[in-house]
C-alpha cells in the first residue's frame, strides 16, 4: 500500500530524515537510499509517496520513496527563467554603463562576469551531485560566491537548471546576499569609495 505524506524533518548533511502522517501519529525514518528516483536532494516539507515496512528490528522505515511532483505550465517556467536572465542582464548592462561613464573601474565589471559564470558553474555541479548522490556544495560556498559578485549568474542557474529555485530559506538568505553586494557596490560609487578605488588602482601612487 503507498501513503503519502510529507517530511517533517530532514538532515541533509547525514542522508536521512522522517515523514510524518497527516494525522500526527508516529513519524516514519526514510533514507535517501530509499528514494525511487533521485532528480533532486529533498528538502523539508516536500510531500512523498512511499511504502511502509519494517526493517530487521521491527521498526517502520520507508521505501520506494517518490516526490509528489508539482505541476509547473511550461509558459510560467519559461517566464521565471526570462525574468532571472533579463534581471541579471539589466544589471550587467547598468554595470558596463557605469564603467563606460567612468564611475567604476574596468576591473569591477570584469569580477562580476568572471564570478557569475563562475558560480553558475558550481550550481551546475551541485545539481549534477545532487542527483548522482555524491557530495555537495555547502550552501553558505554558494552565498558566499553570490555575494562577491556572482549573482547574476547563481540567480540565472537557480531558474535555467532548477535548482535551489524552491527551497525558501536559501532563496532568502540569497536575496540578502544579492542587497549586501547592491549596497557595496552603491558605496563604491560614494565619494568614500571612489578614494578607496583610487588607492587601490594606484592614482595616488599607493600602488
Amino acid at each position: 500500500m503507498r501513503f503519502q505524506r510529507r517530511i517533517t524533518d530532514w538532515r541533509d548533511e547525514r542522508g536521512f530524515g522522517f515523514i510524518t502522517p497527516d494525522g500526527g501519529s508516529d513519524r516514519v525514518f526514510f533514507h535517501i537510499k530509499s528514494l525511487a528516483r533521485l532528480s533532486r536532494r529533498p528538502v523539508l516539507n516536500d510531500r512523498v509517496l512511499y511504502t511502509l515496512q519494517k526493517d530487521g528490528k521491527g521498526r517502520s522505515r520507508a521505501s520506494n520513496v517518490e516526490f509528489v511532483r508539482k505541476f509547473t505550465s511550461p509558459a510560467s517556467r519559461r517566464r521565471s527563467i526570462g525574468t532571472a536572465m533579463v534581471f541579471a542582464l539589466v544589471f550587467l548592462g547598468a554595470l558596463g554603463a557605469m564603467i563606460v561613464q567612468g564611475m567604476l573601474p574596468l576591473w569591477i565589471g570584469v569580477i562580476y562576469v568572471v564570478m557569475s559564470a563562475a558560480t553558475f558553474g558550481v550550481y551546475a555541479k551541485d545539481k549534477a551531485a545532487a542527483i548522482a548522490g555524491r557530495w555537495r556544495t555547502r550552501e553558505s560556498t554558494l552565498h558566499v560566491l553570490g555575494l562577491v559578485g556572482g549573482w547574476p549568474g547563481g540567480l540565472v542557474a537557480q531558474q535555467l537548471l532548477r535548482h535551489k529555485s524552491s527551497k525558501g530559506y536559501f532563496r532568502s538568505v540569497f536575496w540578502l546576499s544579492v542587497f549586501a553586494n547592491v549596497c557595496g557596490l552603491l558605496w563604491f560609487m560614494s565619494p568614500a569609495g571612489q578614494e578607496l578605488l583610487a588607492v587601490l588602482t594606484g592614482e595616488h601612487g599607493w600602488l
